[in-house]
């Protein structure tokens, strides 16, 4: 633990000034060598010069620590300056300590001591001269300040009951202290795990000032100990914490301390839900943006970190939830955020930059980086890092950040690329990838961080695990996408690795592999996939060879494509085969009329989707004026217009081809088809006038194609259609000349389906 708190400060201090120390330290170690060299004087001895060094780096760093201390930035900065020194050797650490602690003009410093004093019970490192805290401990309570005083009765824990009880025990008793000093002596006597506190803060009931009194007694009933109301029972009650012992009562004070935190935690989130549900009532009730805005960068700027992160979910949700602009004075208030000394809210943080790389945060997310501890942020700080020199090196970007800052970066993203761990590892290809799509760099550092995106990747070749390999390929297979400015370069750096990958066990590497391969030349990609990739065990790239197949594919690929048809990927492949049939001539065409008029492709294809390839040949067809193709076309789509219920197209269909027909028993025979789309659409009145119009022709007999699509029709009834309907209309149709076989139809008719209505009223 000690070792990560010096970690933590040394970090803590900013990079200026470590390398300040660096460049003091080369002056000196040149100075001694001119000085020595212009007086002539002999040389120290190795050994000597090499203390003398240590001793003034060592002050240097004290010197460092004391600021920090006294002036530190932040809190954290100033409790891990105070516990570095609270272990150090040195005396003069000690010393610098104990006068933080016997400064009351600075607050921050006395109170920081006391937290990194009270931090360092469960360390296992002993402190020297550790008794030399306690006098000045005790001063502090004696301070009005009840803040301080109550973190310096904490801060007594560090020591064993014996080392303090005397001066504890004498001024909680001693009436000429001023009633707050004695207060503070009752809350450091209510923290001691001892029986020996319980006995004297029951002591203090008959106290002569009723203030001591009643808080003595307040303090015992919160631990649980009965304060009985004379001294017999109060007597019974000490001789009964006696018969207990140490050991029970202990454990009875460990109870009482779990169950008042429980209460006191679950006291907590109560008030902590009703504030919170208190702030999203007046954050709803403001309307105006900018209000909203205001409101938030108040919160932002919170001391308390739990309503610092209900802000930033606020604003999470008013970028993710909305299409209006951030107040552009939350900006600065989010960037300053990243060195919050909350780690959540810097990681909320973090991970909401990364999404808002307009505002300009490379710079401070870089000196974060640079000195964040915590493995978590640290991943976010960077990702949000890669995204902002994104955004800043885009063509247009009104950001403008210094050349070195995406040097850095890079840099940054080669540690993660290279480290261990996968989801690291990851974070930094993305990054790379990121700055690789823009413009700027050398031809070396192209080369340098391809080549590293393939080293990572050929490590990751004989691992069980194939997710980092198929992610490594697809941040591979983004640098040879159309963004990319270095997009020829990587083809060159990573082709044959995707061909070597086809053949990974890992669908994630074959998927990315497969787009690298597309990013590529399409042309090829297709050539190479077609085959074994379109029946792939991953439904990604079935999918994908489809969809390439529809960007470059031509008349070849319409068998493997209708073989699809029926299957899982039935709908995609039909979109591409429709795709192609845009793009190539009437001879395909009229080839697969044929092929979808079979038994075998009549059931894989849907009526709907017949008619759309259909429509595509037909006009086509009538651009080629390939008649004998038009008359087929046209046919089979009538028949599907009418069966879909789209009369008026079949109709249409219909009129064309009785137009082309050449024979009159071809043209009867389209008279009589469209006579059924007429009564099915209905248009009965059409329907009559058209039969009239054979009438005028000649006879129509019972086997004449007319009426036996009369007959059809009536046979195949709807069941919400109306036979006398019909049957009126054609009652109605008066022929010019005697037609006895029409007559004899209609009376068979009427007979079958029962006299009309208007017939009644007729021979009325």
């Amino acid at each position: 633990m000690i070792a990560r708190l010096k970690s933590r400060i040394l970090l803590g201090v900013s990079a200026m000034v470590t390398k300040r120390l660096y460049l003091v330290t080369l002056l000196l170690a040149i100075g001694c060598q001119q000085g020595s060299i212009g007086q002539d004087k002999p040389a120290l001895p190795a050994d000597k010069a090499d203390k003398t060094v240590a001793k003034a780096e060592l002050g240097r760093q004290l010197k460092i620590n004391k600021d920090a201390l006294l002036q530190g930035a932040n809190e954290q900065i100033r409790i891990d300056a105070a516990t570095v020194m609270l272990f150090s050797e040195d005396p003069q650490a000690r010393e610098i300590l104990l006068t933080a602690l016997a400064q009351a003009e600075n607050s921050a410093a006395r109170m920081a001591v006391c937290k990194a004093l009270s931090q360092a019970r469960g360390v296992q490192e002993s402190i020297k001269a550790k008794a030399a805290f306690i006098q000045p401990l005790f001063e502090i309570l004696t301070t009005k300040d009840f803040g301080e005083a109550k973190l310096a009765a904490e801060a007594t824990l560090l020591f064993k009951y014996e080392q303090i009880s005397e001066p504890l025990e004498k001024m909680v008793m001693d009436s000429s202290l001023p009633a707050k000093a004695r207060l503070n002596a009752i809350y450091a006597l209510k923290l001691q795990p001892d029986m020996r506190a319980i006995f004297k803060l029951i002591s203090l009931l008959d106290d002569s000032e009723g203030q001591i009194a009643m808080e003595a007694e307040n303090t015992l009933h919160s631990l649980g100990i009965p304060v009985g109301r004379d001294a017999e029972t109060r007597k019974q009650i000490i001789d009964e914490l006696k018969r207990k012992g140490r050991d029970e009562f202990l454990r009875d004070w460990l109870v009482r301390q779990e169950s008042q935190m429980r209460k006191l935690e679950t006291e907590l989130d109560l008030w902590r839900e009703m504030y919170l549900s208190a702030l999203d009532k007046i954050y709803d009730g403001v309307s105006d943006n900018t209000a909203k805005g205001q409101f938030l960068a108040e919160r932002l700027g919170d001391s308390k970190e739990i309503v610092r992160l209900w802000a930033l979910e606020k604003v999470s949700q008013w970028r993710v939830g909305t299409k209006s602009e951030l107040p552009a004075e939350l900006g600065p208030v989010l960037v300053n955020l990243v060195s919050d000394q909350n780690r959540d809210v810097r990681l909320k943080t973090a991970g909401l930059l990364s999404l808002m790389g307009q505002l300009n945060s490379s710079q401070r997310l870089l000196q974060q980086l640079e000195i964040e501890q915590d493995d978590g942020v640290k991943t976010e700080l960077f990702v949000a890092l890669g995204g902002a020199c994104y955004y800043a090196f885009l063509p247009g970007s009104e950001v403008k950040i210094p050349e070195e800052i995406r040097k850095k970066t890079l840099e940054w993203a080669t540690k993660f690329l290279l480290d261990e761990n996968p989801k690291k590892a990851q974070k930094g290809a993305e990054v790379i990838k990121k700055l690789l799509e823009q413009d700027g760099l050398t031809s070396g550092e192209v080369d340098r961080y391809l080549g590293l995106l393939a080293e990572r990747y050929n490590q990751q070749k004989d691992k069980a695990d194939g997710a980092l390999r198929g992610e490594l390929l697809g941040v591979m297979a983004g640098v040879c996408g159309p963004r990319s400015a270095h997009k020829t370069e990587a083809a060159k750096t990573f082709g044959l690795l995707f061909e070597e990958a086809l053949s990974d066990k890992a669908d994630l590497a074959r998927e990315a592999s497969v787009e690298g391969l597309i990013n590529i030349d399409k042309t090829k990609a297709l050539g190479k996939l077609k085959g074994g990739f379109a029946n792939d065990s991953s439904a990604k790239i079935r999918q994908r060879v489809i969809e390439l197949a529809g960007e470059v594919g031509s008349g070849d690929d319409l068998t493997w494509l209708a073989e699809k048809l029926g299957s899982a990927e039935s709908e995609p492949a039909w979109q591409t085969m429709l795709t192609i049939f845009k793009a190539v001539g009437t001879d395909v065409l009229d080839k697969w009329v044929g092929r979808f008029s079979s038994q075998d492709m009549e059931a894989r294809l849907s009526d709907e989707q017949k008619i759309s390839f259909l429509e595509i040949a037909e006009r086509k067809a009538s651009g080629e004026k390939r008649g004998e193709m038009l008359k087929n076309v046209r046919g089979q789509l009538a028949r599907l217009y009418s069966k879909s219920g789209r009369f008026e197209q079949a109709a249409k269909c219909l009129g064309l081809l009785r137009e082309a027909a050449e024979s009159p028993v071809e043209k009867e025979v389209i008279l009589a088809q469209m006579l059924e789309v007429y009564l099915r659409w209905p248009k009965v009145e059409t329907a009559a006038q058209l039969v009239d119009n054979c009438l005028l022709e000649k006879d129509l007999g019972p086997d004449n194609v007319i009426v036996l699509s009369i007959e059809k029709y009536l046979a195949e009834l709807p069941a919400t259609a109306d036979p006398n309907v019909v049957l009126e209309a054609l009652i109605k149709i008066k022929t010019a000349e005697d037609r006895p076989m029409w007559a004899e139809q209609v009376r068979r008719w009427t007979e079958r389906l029962g006299q009309p209505r208007e017939a009644d009223k007729s021979k009325d």
